[in-house]
């Protein structure tokens, strides 16, 4: 997601940034078995969290321009951290590298929709360093808003830090928004074990807060974090005092209801604010959810819409976030909180509503390639069958692969847009050498000409991409024809599903590639209606790959099936099928003219004769380079002529 550019004026001062958050963040590692005692949980994933940092995201991923001041070690954690910031679009300016203490973490598990065991890891860390040298007053100065969160006041440095924050704020028009964010165990009450709490009654919390709530234009917390700002245990009661102390806008969030606002007065009854029912979902994961309702209300807020209209797009984050297991990974992006609002979902647990999940995907994976020209070296079989004739002993391979990536780099010569398909059998290696030279990769599971479509290996599969490397791309070639009979296509649809079921689970992109022509004849509609048959299946890849089709019109069909059932598809990569170089040529020539194809992914035609020569010792390891990369960038060449750039616009954005 690519950060956007723009400026809002507010009164006679322009600024730069909607939001920055100050406070927490960590490194979130979130028990994937279910219903289970932390002290048994076997894996983990990972995810950016803390307060302010979900915010930040979550902002972000809803069209406004973020930014977050913080810490982070210097150390692993510490770059994912900044380098995920990055990627969602969140200015990290502000984030002080610290050398001398550790990124924060924090374990946590789900047992049930009651219970989630939770343990911090912050004893001297990045973040609780957080100093009034760390605020640089012209970031601060150039956005519309600043959020301070209440755990950070419970460190005078921090606190200390967050009050310059506002007063830098406050003098240049800004608005101060206070999540009240209160967890006992992060103000030394309860001991380290009781990181789940979220409510214990303290006086120095109440007087710490006390003397922020004057300062602040926009004060938002949960019923027990208004009794712990108040220090009075009746809610109503809570918000009455909290009011005689500042004149902000109150947000009173209460979960599964919803929230109610309180703009001026407080009445009588607290149902007498201005209420804002809640989703009616299924409850997977409380945690995170209220950062999630934050950055949808702030998505309001902080564009002028009426406090109703805030209310609706946070309680619709809130619902999508509880729903499922992550904190800001899984956070709405527009289009996804949009396409809700709009539709709803027949589905109580959301996260099994197949048409959301996909939005979100589709929304939230990483960057895309405008164009993807690719080297195709993921042949098993072929070249173990060249090395038997060649007498070359079958080690070699991996040799030859390894060549292979240098022919691809030195044609990419550092530019985006260049790719290779390696395998697992004899390109491990390669696989390796080429993920330090940028070039974009993927890595078939199919069984190499398998029909019915068969895996790699034994066992799961899913089980084997857990072993990948996260940004390998899946390849899975299926030779499937529109009019095979019946049980065989069933049995190559259920692998299909198998291999997109990982894929999603795992957070991976599928390269989806389609050979008809070889088991059936090549119509103008042959390829378009396996195309319609997989989206019927609720199979969505991220790519297609596609042989070359009779024409013109046979492109456009395709084109026309993937904008009816998956306008964010990435796009179409045609194939070479081992055709003569003049043949290929007019092939790519013709896919060029639609939009929808973005590039190639070729291989005998670049490799076989220099593979041949090579393995058979009469040309050298740089003359085979010089071959493959001369093959391929002639190819590359040729497309280049043929394609029209203004067709390679960018992916659509979440935004």
């Amino acid at each position: 997601m690519s950060r956007i550019e723009f400026s809002a004026t507010i009164g006679s001062v322009r600024t730069q940034l909607d939001l920055i958050a100050i406070g927490r963040v960590s490194v979130d590692l979130y028990g994937q078995q279910i219903g289970t005692r932390l002290e048994d949980v076997a894996t983990f994933a990972k995810a950016v969290g803390g307060c302010p940092a979900n915010v930040a995201i979550g902002a972000a991923r809803l069209g406004l321009r973020s930014a977050l001041i913080s810490r982070v070690g210097d150390e692993p954690m510490g770059r994912f951290v900044t380098e995920q910031l990055a990627r969602e679009g969140v200015e990290a300016r502000g984030v002080v590298v610290d050398g001398r203490r550790l990124t924060s973490l924090v374990l946590l598990s789900v047992r049930d929709e009651h219970t989630f065991p939770l343990i911090f890891y912050r004893d001297n860390c990045a973040d609780g360093a957080l100093c009034e040298d760390d605020i640089d007053e012209g970031l601060v100065a150039s956005s519309q808003a600043i959020l301070v969160t209440g755990t950070h006041f419970s460190i005078p440095e921090a606190a200390r830090a967050q009050r310059k924050a506002i007063d830098v704020a406050k003098a240049h028009a800004g608005k101060v928004i206070l999540d009240i964010d209160y967890r006992p165990n992060l103000w030394g009450i309860g001991g380290h074990g009781a990181g789940e709490s979220r409510y214990a009654p303290s006086a120095t919390v109440t007087n710490t807060l006390t003397s922020v709530l004057p300062d602040c234009d926009l004060i938002v917390g949960t019923e027990e974090e208004m009794h712990v700002a108040a220090g009075r245990e009746d809610t109503l009661e809570a918000i009455r005092h909290i009011r005689t102390l500042s004149d902000a806008v109150i947000v009173c969030k209460r979960g599964a209801k919803g929230c109610v606002i309180f703009p001026g007065d407080i009445p009588q009854v607290l149902e007498d604010g201005l209420v804002a029912a809640g989703m009616d979902v299924e409850v997977y994961n409380v945690l995170g959810a209220g950062d999630a309702f934050l950055a949808g209300f702030l998505r309001g807020y902080l564009r002028g819409e009426p406090h109703e209209v805030s209310a609706r797009f946070g309680n619709a984050c809130g619902a999508l976030a509880v729903s499922r297991l992550l904190c800001s990974p899984e956070f709405a992006t527009l289009a996804e909180l949009n396409h809700y609002l709009a539709n709803g979902s027949t589905h109580r647990a959301l996260r099994e509503d197949s048409r959301l999940n996909h939005l979100h995907w589709a929304t939230t994976r990483r960057r895309g390639l405008r164009s993807l020209q690719v080297l195709a070296m993921d042949h098993r079989s072929q070249l173990e069958e060249m090395a038997i004739r060649l007498d070359a002993p079958l080690e070699r391979l991996a040799k030859l692969k390894l060549l292979a990536v240098d022919a691809a780099t030195r044609v990419a010569a550092g530019r985006e847009g260049f790719g290779m398909l390696l395998d697992g059998t004899h390109g491990t290696a390669a696989l390796r050498h080429a993920a330090r030279q940028n070039l974009w990769l993927a890595r078939p599971v199919e069984r190499q000409g398998s029909r019915p479509l068969e895996f790699e290996g034994t066992g799961s599969l899913a089980a084997q991409l857990l072993q990948w490397p996260a940004e390998l791309t899946v390849k899975c070639l299926c030779l499937y024809h529109p009019e095979d009979a019946a049980d065989l296509r069933q049995a190559q649809e259920r692998n299909l599903l198998r291999v997109a079921a990982a894929c999603r689970a795992q957070g991976r992109e599928l390269l989806l590639e389609i050979i008809a022509g070889k088991h059936g004849e090549l119509r103008e509609d042959t390829v378009a209606r396996v195309l319609a048959r997989i989206y019927e299946l609720d199979i969505r890849p991220d790519w297609w790959k596609l042989e070359p089709q009779p024409g013109p019109n046979a492109w456009a069909r395709c084109a026309q099936v993937l904008a009816e059932n998956d306008p964010f598809c990435r796009g179409i990569l045609v194939l070479g099928l081992d055709a003569p170089m003049e043949e290929l040529t007019r092939s790519l020539t013709a896919a060029a003219a639609s939009p929808i194809v973005r590039g190639f992914a070729v291989g005998r035609t670049i490799f076989a004769s220099a593979a041949q020569a090579w393995l058979s010792g009469q040309i050298s390891d740089e003359a085979a380079i010089e071959d493959i990369a001369g093959r391929f960038g002639a190819l590359v060449q040729v497309w280049s002529s043929a394609r029209d750039p203004r067709l390679d616009r960018p992916e659509r954005s979440a935004n």
